[in-house]
C-alpha cells in the first residue's frame, strides 16, 4: 500500500536541466575569456619590453658616451633575459641552458628569454648590441626577472660603436 506524501524518488523537469548545463556551460566559457585575457596581458607586457629596450638601445648607441640603469617590467612566468653569441661555445654560470636557449635560435636572434616559450615571443635580434663584449666572460649572459623587473645598464664610450648590457 502506498503512503500519500512520500516519494522515493526526486523529479526535476527538463527546463531544470537545461538551465544546470546552460549555468556549466557559462562558467567555462567565462573562465576561457579570462585565462585568454591574462594571456593576451602577458604578451603585451613582452612586447613592450622588447619596444622599449630596443627604444634604449637605440638613443644610448647614437649618443656619444652613456651609461645608464634602466628597469622593465615583464611577465612573471620569464624568469630571465639572456644574451647569447649562438656562433661560440657557452661559457660561464649560465652554460647548463645554453643548449635550451639554442633552440630558440632562427638565425639572427641574440636575446632569449628563459624559460624558452614557443607559444608567444621567445627570442628576438635587439640592434646595436656589442654581444661579443657582454658574452665575453659568460655566455649566455642572463639577467634575472625580480618580481616583475628586470634591471639592466647600458652603456657605450666614446671609443666603442655598439652598446654594451651589464647588470647594475
Amino acid at each position: 500500500m502506498k503512503k500519500v506524501g512520500e516519494r522515493g524518488e526526486m523529479q526535476i523537469s527538463f527546463g531544470m536541466i537545461f538551465s544546470i548545463i546552460l549555468i556549466i556551460f557559462f562558467l567555462s566559457f567565462a573562465f576561457f575569456g579570462i585565462r585568454t585575457f591574462l594571456g593576451i596581458q602577458d604578451t603585451a607586457k613582452t612586447t613592450k619590453f622588447l619596444i622599449d629596450l630596443q627604444s634604449d638601445v637605440e638613443k644610448v648607441w647614437k649618443s656619444s658616451q652613456v651609461s645608464q640603469e634602466k628597469n622593465y617590467l615583464l611577465p612573471g612566468k620569464k624568469s630571465s633575459v639572456c644574451f647569447a653569441d649562438f656562433k661560440v661555445q657557452a661559457t660561464g654560470e649560465n652554460a647548463q641552458i645554453y643548449s635550451e636557449l639554442k633552440r630558440a635560435y632562427y638565425g639572427n636572434e641574440n636575446m632569449v628569454f628563459y624559460p624558452v616559450s614557443f607559444d608567444e615571443i621567445g627570442s628576438t635580434e635587439i640592434k646595436y648590441l656589442n654581444l661579443a663584449e657582454i658574452t665575453r666572460n659568460e655566455n649566455p649572459f642572463c639577467i634575472e626577472n625580480i618580481n616583475g623587473k628586470v634591471k639592466l645598464r647600458l652603456t657605450k664610450d666614446l671609443s666603442d660603436a655598439l652598446v654594451t648590457i651589464t647588470r647594475p
